[in-house]
């Protein structure tokens, strides 16, 4: 657990000292920052979706992850949640449910925040997530500083999103496949490039990520089964 608290506090810490500086950054530079952070999160999810070596995996994933997600209400069930903590700890202008969500979602999908888990939990090793943590602090400084303190918030569902596949991570151990892993990390990358695109149009084409995150999850029975009938 002593890499997901370290990506927790690095979180909170980031987005504090983000909310300080936001007065002090000219609104020209939060936009480009905005962007660039952006343009990084779809590369990145780009490069990680392209890992897929059978894309069937990954539009079942995601088409029966969204149905999960619809039934399941996430997306709701986030906004309602970042609604709630507004109304809790005092808005902030309207951004508060909008940081939470939008830096809970890109703090928790993805290839380093389920390996990196999986890795503490099976080895031990806290690399990864110590290499996230630093990227996750960096960020949230930035995100903070235009979206404001709901980012901080983001540090809750990261602890209980990473702490819980690390302490399950030894009753999964017998389906991690390298073919699991690298469909799991291709459907993830593709949920980032959503949260990339979200981000870079400030919501005017809003992919509703949240609901689709069942998807990283669903690619595990869809290798298996792919796995077991030969098509891949």
């Amino acid at each position: 657990m002593l890499g997901t608290i370290v990506n927790t506090a690095a979180i909170i810490l980031g987005a504090i000292l983000g909310n300080f500086l936001k007065n002090g950054f000219p609104e020209r530079f939060k936009a480009t920052l905005m962007q660039a952070i952006s343009l990084a999160v779809i590369l990145i999810g780009l490069s990680m979706a392209l890992k897929t070596q059978n894309v069937m995996v990954v539009t079942l994933s995601i088409v029966i992850g969204g149905v999960i997600g619809e039934l399941l209400r996430i997306e709701d069930w986030l906004n309602s949640l970042g609604l709630k903590l507004e109304q809790r700890f005092g808005g902030d202008n309207g951004n508060f449910a909008k940081a939470f969500v939008s830096a809970s979602l890109v703090y928790c999908v993805g290839a380093m925040a389920i390996m990196g888990s999986l890795e503490s939990g099976l080895t031990g090793h806290y690399n990864t997530l110590f290499v996230k943590s630093i990227l996750d602090g960096v960020s949230s400084i930035v995100f903070a500083s235009s979206m404001g303190i709901g980012v901080a918030f983001s540090a809750l569902p990261v602890f209980l999103y990473q702490g819980g596949i690390t302490l399950a991570a030894a009753h999964i151990k017998p389906l991690l496949t390298d073919a699991i892993i690298r469909e799991m990390t291709a459907t993830g990358g593709l949920l980032i490039f959503g949260i990339g695109v979200n981000l870079l149009t400030g919501g005017k084409m809003q992919i509703k990520v949240g609901s689709l995150l069942p998807a990283i999850f669903v690619a595990i029975l869809v290798v298996v089964l792919f796995t077991h009938f030969h098509i891949m």
